[in-house]
């Protein structure tokens, strides 16, 4: 399996270059050259896998056993998934008939950018040993990790690399603008090799700040950066797995074969709770597969750039105060500008500009490398682009979007934890979370959905964070419902006392990527890392 870039000028690389790289050099993002296909026996072989199996099978599709030999691959997907608290690590939990709640929250930093940075992490220290035990000139390899965080990335990755030798990592944050249990957990992390930068600034100048540095080929150079946002392609590729387990533990809590008849009858729809495009991307990706999916909803909040895109074709950024990014109760999700709806633009426009069974040409792939360079150079330019209908009427097939205010992510957390009827289930929706579950409700009224059993819809949320990341809106939207305790029905154990820890952070006084990089190189040669 090779990668090719979303902007047509990087083509033929290996797993390993795609997710040291992260960026191509062309400022596109790395995709596989083609979607591979399940093993036609899936269903009955994978139906009673673990987690860790299933990664397994559906991580060597994309890895080939010459880059990373399966014992080596099952290793690396076993110490990753050791750190979660669950055994099924993203549990399923059934929130009323025909609708369900994963759990992707189960990592060391309780946010579903666990599932995949912990699996990062491991990778860049496998590819670093193995290149260091192979040199022969004696020189040491290093990576320099690079990332902007609007809240949950930035503690994953820090968890994920923390010790890891011959790995520094650098977060942006924008300052004032993640939660208060957020920032503790990334800055409260005092080993040698992490560093928070608190930016001036929006997510969108923290993500723009990033992406410059990776263009900045001499910097790139004598630093070797290495990508923890999803932009990097292992990030995508890890969160496909969870997809795969809610199928088949779906059918098993329902007593299905998945082989059966009666699983195909099911319409299994995915609300997706999203900012940068990459959680629902993975379920794109597990969908074209094979995965059996009706419908990928994309749920946002205020910042709605997607929902957007879908009533009207044109991708557009807002304007006003801050560039158009407006202050919500789900601010992982306060984002401008989702980067990885690249990676899904390359498919439409390969697809739009083709004759049917005819899209895997390498001319189409680089017509579609051109196209997509040029929608993203007329967003830089202009701050829009539109794509043709039929590009549009593609991406419908299997996805919906919906907008949920702050008020209903509000309302979405106090009916869930308040149930309306004894079919439901008392649980208590992050906000995150509650864009997606509400959005999911909307879908349903919209499209008049018969849910199961009483009819072939059964809608799967993802559970992006635990609660307790978002104290402040969950106790807001609470406060008034007799009974709840927010330390007893919510508050892990190991929240008490986090805000009152020592930390450490960098303050950077506006988004400007060179005073990053005076910050950077600093920190460096305190580390002791010579340049």
């Amino acid at each position: 399996m090779q990668y090719r870039s979303t902007r047509g000028q990087a083509k033929n690389y290996s797993f390993e270059e795609a997710v040291m790289t992260g960026l191509g050099p062309d400022g596109g993002l790395f995709i596989p050259q083609e979607i591979p296909t399940l093993p036609s026996n899936w269903r009955q072989a994978w139906s009673q896998y673990s987690f860790q199996q299933l990664a397994v099978e559906i991580l060597s599709l994309y890895i080939d056993d010459s880059e990373i030999p399966r014992a080596d691959l099952t290793n690396l997907v076993d110490r990753s998934y050791a750190t979660f608290r669950a055994e099924d690590v993203t549990p399923l939990f059934k929130v009323r008939d025909g609708l369900y709640v994963m759990e992707l929250f189960h990592g060391p930093t309780f946010a579903f950018k666990d599932v995949a940075l912990q699996f990062v992490g491991n990778l860049f220290e496998y590819f670093l040993e193995r290149k260091n035990r192979n040199e022969t000139s004696g020189k040491t390899h290093r990576l320099t990790v690079v990332g902007a965080t609007s809240g949950d990335t930035g503690s994953a990755a820090i968890y994920g690399l923390r010790g890891k030798k011959n790995v520094s990592v650098f977060i942006l944050h924008p300052d004032g603008r993640v939660s208060p249990i957020q920032e503790a957990q990334m800055t409260t992390v005092l080993d040698k090799n992490v560093h928070n930068l608190s930016v001036k600034g929006t997510f969108d100048d923290c993500q723009d700040i990033v992406k410059n540095l990776f263009g900045n080929k001499e910097f790139n150079t004598r630093h070797h950066l290495g990508a923890v946002n999803s932009i990097n392609w292992a990030r995508i590729l890890a969160q496909t797995v969870y997809y795969f387990q809610a199928y088949f533990s779906l059918l098993r809590s329902l007593n299905i074969d998945p082989a059966s008849a009666e699983a195909d009858k099911i319409n299994f729809d995915f609300s997706v709770p999203t900012g940068n495009f990459g959680d629902v991307l993975a379920g794109y990706y597990a969908y074209r597969m094979g995965l059996p999916t009706n419908k990928l909803l994309i749920a946002t909040n205020e910042n709605d750039i997607l929902y957007r895109f879908f009533a009207s074709q044109a991708y557009e950024k807002q304007t006003g105060e801050d560039g158009g990014v407006k202050s919500t109760l789900s601010p992982a999700m306060d984002i401008l500008v989702s980067s990885n709806f690249e990676r899904l633009l390359w498919y439409l426009a390969r697809e739009s500009e083709s004759d049917e069974g005819k899209t895997e040409s390498e001319e189409l792939c680089d017509k579609a490398g051109q196209t997509v360079a040029r929608w993203m150079q007329e967003l830089k330019d202009q701050g829009v682009f539109r794509v043709a209908d039929k590009a549009v009427l593609k991406a419908r097939e299997i996805f919906d979007a919906a907008r949920v205010t702050d008020a209903e992510t509000s309302a979405g957390i106090r009916d869930f934890y308040q149930p309306k009827n004894a079919n439901q289930t008392p649980y208590v929706l992050d906000p995150h979370t509650a864009v997606g579950v509400v959005a999911a409700e909307k879908l349903i009224e919209r499209n008049n959905l018969k849910t199961y059993p009483a009819g072939p819809d059964i809608l799967i949320c993802l559970a992006t964070a635990h609660p307790a990341k978002f104290s402040e809106a969950v106790e807001n939207s609470l406060k008034n419902v007799a009974g709840f305790n927010f330390e007893k029905d919510v508050l892990p154990t190991e929240f008490i006392g986090l805000l009152e820890k020592e930390r450490r952070v960098s303050h950077v006084e506006r988004a400007d990527p060179q005073l990053v990089i005076q910050v950077i190189e600093k920190e460096l040669r305190e580390e002791g890392i010579s340049f």
